[in-house]
């Protein structure tokens, strides 16, 4: 044809809606980082690249492909359908040795084919040299490298309908690997057991040369691309196979784990695209690599997981999986809680500290994830993951991991050694637990050596404790005025160590008497009469009552008794909604959160919203509320100013239930909630608490299990003084214990441990220790709370052992507790 033949031809294709052929991929697979290849990639296509692609042309290419540097779904294609023909799988075999062998080569292969825009249905009318000029600024270029067309967003079903604030940031349809086609392909090839054997071979070569490049070259910065290889190669979903495992996947995650900051947020915000298998497959194959690591290897004390590379580097690499799977949760990135006005008063201590040399770690807080800092967002915005955060928490690891080791790791070297504190997701709450119980341990007897110290400098008397001397009978005032003093002239002394005095009342305090002090403030406090909470009977849930006559520093004191608690590893017997342990991770209360904390409420509001009929019409309701106050008296409030005279109609519902919301979980409780939270950070402010725990494990870790396990707790106990578990007397006691309903079974642990509560992990973490206390006699069982210890006298039969316990576990309360 002449030239004017093939435009008018052209036209008529176009018109027609022609099927077109692979557009450039030579221009399309080029990258800026790569340029030598490029003549080589545009060589191999040419046939293809200028429209008259068939078997003729590809004879010369049969051989093996020695020029082939990158791959397209299409090429993979045929090339197996000529090694299908031949019966040798041969070629294909060494051409994916050579590109997935190679970065360069990955990085330019399956690349997105660009969609029909409206400028590029322009382009293609354009002269042909302009549109090639077009498709080689596509190409090339840093920024721009890896973006696609807004319109492309919509055909490739990855667009972003959460975390608004970050989507300009980082939006997936920005990488330019065709991942549905790596898919398509993989599902082709890994069925091959040769083929599948290039891939594994392919990767222990990549690796390395990956590691290198992103340790010393900065590969991403001058390509973001660069990326792709991760996005194919954890498509492969064989990598959690045995072969894999023991080589080629832990090279590949310590390459993985060197990305840069911003490419780990990339890919977090890409993955986050997938579906739950997606997800699931991309978790399971990290959690494979460090399950089978830990359970092939013997880590101790002298031989530290921490310093596994392989365990390290997966979980680094589970972080970002973590990640996204939070991102495509259920978010909740607003109703964020305002920092409290006035800080916190700092120690005069710090004075002497930095005199010292010692200035106090972590001033400001406990530190934040840096990818968390990056992608704009936290766990605790996450209403509900993709994949349930318990499926994150790996526990061979949790077995092998030395605590002590890696808090310090976590506080002191965090540079040069490995903490898995910094990956709190892959922590059970027992384990974390025991991080948090060595912060708190070792700033205590901090604050006990600066007191120490003080006494030295300037004289003052020396206070090593946290000393509260109440009276039984004005537990609250006696603790309130004391905390208060504390809590104006020197808050550093609220993280001493607890030592409560009963007046007038014998007994050292190892942690019994403390428990038994928690435990009179708690019923005292949440007692309805004193009216500072107000009581669900349908739901057990106390809520703060906001026409509660306390002034702020009651709520204040109760703050600091959770605080107070966590701090010195005592249970309360709390009972708040989970909207509460939300609200202190600093999220605001919303419409959700009613189902628990005013479940009657939540399904008006539900209904309201469900309903189907003219709301205005129906239901005639404004956006102006009624209140009963504590004498019964009705209060109005306006939800909107005027909100008497705004009807709520099926266009506005929306907004007047979150409204609604706000004001019943937020507002009307705001001054008791804020003293209630202050109290709460003064003990807490510079704790680990926050970064270590979720909503919910906060509560397990004020408020313990309700499930009680006692066969659990049998298995644990120890003996003492002459008794173990073949004894008559400890066998007709496990009998006596396991016979008693749950009323009992609580009010035993009450009187054994000071709290009727499991602690976390359940109550096999408890290690009760049972004491022969003499021979057969009259005398009451009686317990050192402190230690979990049951003096138990031998009693000759079980009748008698089952009366004596039934009357010392009944009538505890007040004596009887050392």
């Amino acid at each position: 044809m002449d030239n004017n033949a093939a435009a008018i031809k052209a036209l008529e294709l176009y018109k027609n809606n022609a099927k077109l052929c692979d557009p450039h991929p030579s221009k399309k697979g080029a990258s800026s980082a790569f340029p030598e290849n490029s003549a080589k990639g545009a060589h191999n296509f040419s046939a293809c690249s200028n429209g008259k692609m068939n078997h003729k042309d590809l004879q010369p290419a049969r051989e093996d492909f020695r020029d082939l540097n990158f791959l397209t779904e299409e090429k993979v294609y045929e090339i197996l359908g000529l090694c299908s023909e031949s019966e040798d799988y041969s070629p294909l075999i060494r051409v994916i040795g050579r590109v997935f062998s190679s970065a360069e080569s990955l990085v330019q292969s399956f690349r997105k084919a660009k969609q029909h825009t409206k400028e590029e249905l322009k382009s293609l009318q354009a002269k042909d040299e302009d549109k090639d000029e077009d498709e080689k600024e596509t190409a090339s270029g840093s920024s721009t490298a890896m973006e696609v067309e807004p319109e492309a967003s919509a055909s490739s079903g990855d667009g972003l309908s959460h975390g608004e604030n970050n989507v300009q940031k980082f939006d997936p349809v920005e990488v330019s690997v065709d991942i549905e086609a790596v898919r398509r392909v993989y599902d082709r090839l890994l069925s091959n057991e040769k083929i599948e054997a290039a891939f594994l071979n392919a990767l222990v070569y990549l690796s390395p040369n990956v590691e290198c490049d992103l340790t010393y070259h900065n590969v991403y910065a001058t390509d973001p691309n660069y990326l792709n290889v991760f996005i194919i190669v954890m498509e492969n979903s064989n990598l959690h196979s045995p072969e894999y495992l023991e080589i080629a996947l832990p090279q590949f995650c310590k390459a993985m784990s060197k990305l840069p900051l911003p490419a780990l947020a990339k890919l977090a915000w890409l993955w986050s695209q997938y579906g739950t298998d997606q997800i699931r497959r991309l978790i399971e194959t990290f959690q494979q690599l460090i399950t089978y690591t830990v359970i092939s290897n013997e880590f101790s004390s002298e031989n530290l997981v921490n310093e596994d590379d392989g365990v390290v580097a997966a979980t680094k690499c589970l972080k970002i999986v973590y990640y996204a799977n939070v991102l495509g949760g259920d978010l909740d990135t607003g109703h964020n809680e305002e920092e409290d006005d006035e800080p916190i008063p700092e120690s005069s201590e710090l004075t002497l500290q930095e005199l010292l040399g010692e200035e106090r770690r972590n001033k400001k807080g406990p530190r934040v994830d840096p990818l968390e800092t990056e992608l704009g967002i936290r766990a605790s915005d996450c209403r509900k993951p993709l994949i349930p955060f318990e499926e994150f928490i790996n526990e061979p690891l949790n077995d092998v991991l030395e605590m002590d080791k890696d808090y310090t790791f976590f506080k002191v070297e965090t540079e040069s050694k490995f903490s898995f504190m910094t990956c709190p997701f892959i922590l059970n709450p027992v384990t974390k637990n025991l991080g948090l119980y060595y912060d708190n341990r070792i700033r205590m007897y901090s604050e006990r050596r600066i007191t120490a110290l003080y006494s030295l400098v300037q004289g003052q008397q020396l206070n090593p404790y946290l000393r509260l001397k109440v009276r039984r009978d004005h537990v609250i005032d006696d603790a309130l005025v004391r905390l208060e003093m504390i809590a104006m002239e020197n808050p550093a002394d609220l993280k001493k160590q607890l030592y409560v005095e009963f007046e007038g009342e014998q007994g050292v305090d190892e942690g019994g008497v403390s428990k038994e002090f928690f435990q009179l403030v708690v019923e005292e406090i949440f007692n309805p009469d004193i009216g500072m909470f107000t009581y669900d009977e349908s739901t057990k849930l106390f809520w703060f009552n906001p026409s509660s006559f306390e002034n702020e520093g009651q709520f204040t004191l109760i703050g600091i008794v959770l605080g107070l608690a966590i701090y010195n590893n005592c249970i309360l017997d709390v009972h708040f909604p989970m909207v509460v342990y939300r609200k202190l991770m600093g999220k605001k209360g919303t419409f959700r959160d009613l189902a628990d904390s005013h479940p009657v409420l939540y399904q008006s509001l539900k209904d309201l919203q469900e309903y189907e009929g003219n709301v205005e019409e129906d239901m005639m309701i404004t956006f102006q509320i009624s209140q009963t106050d504590l004498f019964g008296n009705p209060l109005m409030y306006d939800l909107k100013e005027g909100g008497d005279k705004i009807p709520v109609t099926n266009e506005n519902r929306k907004d007047f239930v979150a409204l609604y919301a706000e004001y019943m979980l937020n507002k009307t409780v705001e001054k008791q909630f804020k003293a209630f939270r202050r109290g709460f950070h003064m003990v807490t402010n510079e704790s680990p608490l926050k970064y270590l725990f979720r909503p919910e494990e906060i509560e397990l870790l004020i408020c313990g299990s309700r499930n009680l396990d006692f066969l659990a707790l049998e298995e644990s106990t120890e003996y003492d003084g002459g008794y173990n578990k073949d004894c008559r007397i400890i066998k007709d006691f496990w009998e006596t214990v396991h016979s008693f309903g749950q009323e009992q079974k609580r009010l035993f642990l009450q009187f054994t441990t000071g709290t009727d509560r499991a602690p976390v992990g359940g109550l096999g973490k408890l290690k009760m220790i049972i004491a022969k206390n003499g021979p057969d006699s009259d005398r009451l069982p009686t317990s050192h709370t402190c230690f979990n210890v049951l003096l138990l006298p031998e009693y000759s039969t079980i009748e008698k052992l089952r009366e004596r316990l039934l009357k010392a576990i009944t009538y505890a309360k007040g004596f009887g507790m050392l």
